[in-house]
């Protein structure tokens, strides 16, 4: 009698376990699917796929205009973005190649071909790359230096601005972020110069 009161309150316990646990998972999945919160801030080009090469008009072997992109599933809240590209593989240590910040909450895209204002038509400002000029710079890794990736980094903030002047440096947009960030995005594309 003792072992099957045993049996039977182990039994039951693992009923609820299993309960509590199918619970968890398909409110995750409720979430993900039927519009709760966002679960992956999505960046994305339309001229590459994560991981994969950059193609050669967006370097400077080719014409060296701005990649493309879109994104989605930003977090709730979002009153601006930032977007840096940095290469992480230069020799010189980690090589800036674009800022972008006070970038309007309300957008979802760049188009191609951003040109090199200080300050964009929508109030957007472009910090100074490690090119040392403004707006974006392509992948120009050193020839047989083997492939260098290029990480698209996209962060969603809390407020409309940063309060910075036009040209900042990337240390000074990382430091007016902190404690602003409600979710970031990335997207990786790769580049050799044989």
């Amino acid at each position: 009698m003792r072992k099957t009161l045993l049996y039977t309150l182990y039994a039951h316990l693992f009923m609820k376990l299993c309960i509590a646990i199918s619970f968890i998972f398909l409110t995750g999945l409720y979430l993900q699917v039927e519009g709760g919160e966002p679960m992956d801030f999505v960046l994305k080009s339309a001229v590459f796929q994560d991981g994969d090469a950059i193609p050669q008009d967006y370097t400077c072997e080719g014409m060296d205009v701005s990649v493309p992109l879109a994104w989605e599933k930003q977090p709730e809240g979002v009153k601006s973005y930032t977007l840096l590209v940095e290469d992480p593989d230069a020799p010189v240590g980690t090589f800036t190649h674009w800022i972008l910040y006070d970038l309007p909450g309300d957008i979802t895209e760049l188009v191609q071909g951003i040109p090199s204002d200080q300050v964009m038509s929508n109030g957007s400002m472009q910090g100074k790359s490690d090119f040392g000029r403004i707006g974006y710079g392509g992948p120009c890794p050193p020839r047989g230096h083997g492939r260098h990736r290029y990480f698209f980094i996209l962060r969603a903030l809390d407020v409309k601005s940063l309060g910075l002047k036009p040209g900042a440096a990337k240390r000074e947009v990382e430091k007016a972020m902190e404690g602003h960030v409600l979710g970031e995005a990335r997207l990786m594309g790769i580049y050799e110069r044989k």
